[in-house]
């Protein structure tokens, strides 16, 4: 309930700000586990991304977000919780893979799960090579993933600053990928990289960005 009245208020307020376009909504399966493979610009993507998508999408968000303290930590922990995000703690031990056990328990149960690929946010707007994570929870989870691409956000709330400002924002669902022919492969490297660079070439082609460093070895994760 707490979701749908936040997505309710939230939607005419990104309306006013940010004129979103959106473009391929028709292209997110309607129900069923399905993977939100998207680059990464800003902050405010796992904000935007959940209150334009047809339906729910989770993302993890640092505990941090969880816990902070005044308006602006009471603002930003009440929005999280109200969008689904999940926390999880970064510097932990075993981080990454407990992190993707959170998204993979979501996809499990039959839900959409965001995530970003280049594991970061683009600091010149060029788009980095994907690391395997998000291959190996679509093969983990076999389900589809569909590439999404956002432009705009990173003017609307550029790295360092605290509030969004007004700015055109896009986001764009593309069609969802499958890769059966990597099925129950989660555990081969190369698989692993195959399908996430299929993903990121799918990203590439909806963002229009410069790529980064895809000429580098593979990353593990």
């Amino acid at each position: 309930m707490l979701y749908v009245l936040v997505r309710a208020i939230l939607r005419p307020l990104f309306w006013l700000l940010f004129r979103p376009q959106v473009t391929g909504s028709e292209n997110v399966p309607p129900a069923g586990p399905v993977i939100f493979a998207s680059n990464h610009l800003s902050f405010i993507d796992s904000i935007v991304i959940p209150t334009v998508a047809p339906r729910r999408v989770g993302y993890l968000a640092k505990a941090e977000y969880f816990t902070g303290s005044g308006i602006s930590g009471w603002f930003t922990r009440t929005l999280f919780t109200a969008l689904g995000a999940l926390p999880v703690e970064r510097e932990t031990h075993r981080a990454a893979q407990a992190a993707l056990d959170t998204a993979l328990g979501v996809l499990q149960a039959g839900g959409g799960f965001g995530i970003y690929p280049e594991g970061t946010r683009s600091r010149d707007g060029r788009l980095a090579r994907g690391k395997t994570g998000v291959a190996w929870l679509a093969l983990t989870a076999d389900c589809p993933v569909v590439p999404v691409a956002v432009t705009g956000t990173d003017r609307a709330q550029p790295v360092g600053a605290s509030w969004p400002r007004p700015a055109h924002v896009t986001v764009t669902f593309g069609t969802p990928l499958t890769f059966p022919e990597h099925r129950g492969k989660a555990g081969n490297g190369r698989a692993r990289r195959e399908v996430t660079d299929r993903i990121m070439v799918a990203i590439a082609e909806l963002s229009g960005q410069e790529k980064a460093g895809w000429g580098t070895p593979p990353d593990a994760a």
